[in-house]
């Protein structure tokens, strides 16, 4: 079974070809059934090979599957070639199977679009190249998935493009990850350039962390820092962050699959991938765990004031994401993946939820006009709280074994302002999570009479996938929970993948000198510590929540003091509210250092394209046509009148001469008599 790993990117591969090419004249169904049927055979190819994976001895559960040979130049060889596993396993299940679930809800949610095969065929494609990025063996071929689901993000952002805001939103996404890309693949030439000079000519990932202690500590360092910068455009981090909330201008199903699930944690999985490297840099990994909590306080705090329900989804996504760098950041490589898996389910759960509410409240998105909608629509309802639990990080739900592993790994690390401003993010994710539950589904509607006509819950075709997230964001984190030896069931699978990178890095330094632990795990001590510190957890969770109810949910509003009121506090903290609304003013801020000087200076360039060098090839053009017309009239008037004025006057001349030759015998006898006559007469006057 493992033998046929390419099924699983080939198949929607398929399905996207055949809706771009006849998707058209198909039909809604036929395009909707093409595009879900290559997700789901290719979800259950990836859970046949993890059911295989598990049933191998540990010590072989790494497969490589070579597909076709791709390049051949001299001694360099790449060939197509995809790795199984465990950390490829995990990827290709929440990619396909979370995936799946977004492509049916989408049937329901884009049935009326004109654009619907369109739709798919971008779909499809997406999970393609998201599942090369997964696959691949080799750095070329992630990096052909990496620029892929980059190319698709756009398309997909930007899929409504007569609207201007979207067609926007897709060009500063595909931009702002073209910045980070052309550090990443500098570090990929690096890596090559460096690892060329010792002979080794392959990008496969077994032979450089084979070869990696060639490299010196320096060289690697900038290597995975040029890495990193690749990571923080595909995975919104300070600070390339900016694209992903404004992508919300996309279709709901786009968020849920692309801003949620997949394409934003390729940084996340990449790191991970790479942990070897990035732990014999240490420098590094410091910068990645600062970066990442930065990123996560940051996202938060502008998520506390949004009022568009997919832009506070959009930094709370920003925000998870900081979680999992730091984790991977510190070294708790296991922990960092773990959360990539459980803010698939609960985050993918709730921009559904947002995008089963948008279609109720036909394309309303403003939180301030929507209210009292779970009477309207319990399964929406209920599904976008289990979700918003998980994501507070409340036991026994999936984010609370997630996230609080990544607090205790920080702060067992001896990360201690880093445990501490996650902490603190982890109170404000819950209060800015529940404000939009209470805003969103509690208290009076507040929408318009005619909307609040139509409310209705969505098709079945919307909430299964909505029921079945929310099975998974409640029960994922099972897991978590320690069962083995080694810890979690997660840490018990992904041994094999991270603490192979600590048998190199020990080989590697020969006993000398502090290294990172490659693997990201240590022995955790379960003992008072980790519970005292599970409980500040679950109790800075519980107070946002209680903090959310007293100003937004409407029983809890009566035990508030009077001044207690969210347009109350706005006003008295007129600043930092105004200073939050507007996010930092980062956009503002990028425009005035980056974006308009840029545009300034391209228009200088313009005008001294136009005056300049334009003004010389015209001026150019204007001399030779100049010179040209000047040398036609030389040529016409002194040459050829030079020419045609000797030969009038040899033809007048002619004319004359001509009437002595009249070939009459008595005229020339006349002229020689005269000729003799005036000969003689010469010589007797004495001429």
């Amino acid at each position: 079974m493992i033998q046929l790993v390419w099924l699983i990117p080939l198949l929607p591969l398929i399905g996207s070809v055949i809706n771009g090419l006849f998707g058209k004249r198909m039909g809604k169904t036929a395009v909707g059934l093409v595009a879900c049927v290559a997700m789901v055979a290719s979800f259950l190819i990836s859970l046949s090979i993890f059911i295989k994976i598990l049933s191998l001895p540990v010590a072989e559960r790494s497969v490589e599957v070579t597909v076709f040979n791709w390049i051949t130049s001299g001694a360099f060889k790449l060939d197509v070639t995809f790795l199984i596993d465990p950390l490829s396993t995990i990827m290709i299940l929440i990619v396909t199977g979370v995936g799946s679930l977004i492509h049916i809800y989408s049937i329901g949610y884009m049935h009326h679009d004109k654009s619907f095969w369109r739709f798919f065929c971008y779909l499809n494609l997406f999970v393609f190249f998201m599942l090369m990025l997964v696959l691949g063996a080799n750095y070329l071929v992630m990096f052909l998935g990496w620029e892929g689901v980059g190319l698709c993000s756009y398309l997909l952002i930007g899929f409504w493009y007569e609207k201007k805001s979207a067609s926007d939103a897709g060009k500063k996404a595909f931009v702002v990850n073209r910045v980070g890309d052309f550090g990443f693949i500098l570090g990929l030439f690096l890596l090559f350039w460096s690892l060329a000079g010792h002979g080794i000519t392959s990008l496969s990932y077994k032979e450089v962390f084979a070869n990696i202690h060639h490299l010196d500590p320096s060289m690697l360092t900038i290597i995975t820092l040029l890495l990193f910068v690749g990571a923080t455009g595909k995975s919104a981090q300070i600070p390339l962050y900016v694209w992903l909330p404004d992508a919300m201008e996309g279709p709901t199903p786009v968020s849920a699959l692309i801003h949620a699930a997949t394409m934003v944690t390729a940084g996340v999985y990449m790191i991970a991938r790479n942990n070897l490297l990035f732990s014999l840099a240490p420098y590094t990994g410091e910068v990645v765990a600062v970066v990442g909590i930065l990123t996560a306080f940051f996202a938060a705090t502008m998520g506390l004031v949004q009022n568009d329900i997919k832009k506070v989804l959009a930094y709370s996504t920003v925000s998870q994401l900081g979680y999992m760098f730091t984790a991977v950041g510190v070294g708790a490589y296991t922990a960092g993946v773990f959360h990539l898996m459980t803010h698939a389910f609960f985050k993918g759960l709730m921009f559904l939820g947002s995008g089963s509410v948008i279609h109720a409240m036909g394309g309303e998105q403003d939180m301030r006009k929507m209210g009292g909608l779970h009477g309207h629509m319990k399964t929406t309802s209920w599904t976008f709280i289990i979700g918003a639990i998980a994501i507070a990080g409340m036991p026994p739900f999936s984010g609370f074994w997630s996230k609080d592993e990544i607090l205790w790994e920080t702060f067992e690390k001896g990360h201690h302002y880093i445990w501490a401003l996650g902490l603190l993010t982890a109170f404000l994710t819950a209060f800015y999570m529940f404000r939009q539950v209470f805003m969103t589904f509690t208290g009076r509607c507040r929408a318009d009479h005619h909307t609040q006509h139509h409310l209705h819950e969505s098709p079945k075709i919307m909430t299964v996938p909505l029921i079945i997230l929310a099975v998974l964001a409640a029960t994922g984190g099972i897991i978590g929970i320690p069962f083995f030896e080694e810890g979690t069931a997660a840490h018990h699978f992904l041994n094999s993948v991270f603490s192979s990178g600590q048998h190199v890095v020990n080989h590697a330094v020969a006993g000398g000198g502090h290294v990172a632990n490659a693997a990201g795990e240590s022995e955790a001590i379960h003992g008072g510590l980790e519970l005292i510190m599970m409980g500040v957890s679950v109790a800075v969770g519980l107070f946002g929540i209680f903090l959310a109810a007293l100003l937004y949910y409407e029983p809890m509003k009566k035990f508030a003091p009077s001044f207690w009121t969210p347009e109350n506090l706005a006003a008295r903290f007129k600043g930092l509210h105004t200073l939050l609304y507007n996010k930092y003013y980062v956009d503002e801020i990028y425009d005035a250092l980056i974006i308009n000087p840029i545009k300034r200076l391209c228009w200088y360039c313009w005008r001294f394209d136009l005056g300049v060098i334009d003004g010389i090839v015209n001026g150019a053009g204007w001399v030779t046509r100049l010179v040209a017309w000047l040398m036609h009239k030389f040529d016409v008037y002194i040459v050829d009148g030079t020419i045609n004025s000797s030969a009038t006057f040899v033809s007048w001349t002619s004319s004359f001469w001509r009437r002595l030759q009249s070939g009459y015998l008595q005229n020339y006898a006349l002229v020689f008599v005269i000729g003799l006559l005036l000969i003689i007469g010469g010589a007797l006057l004495g001429w």
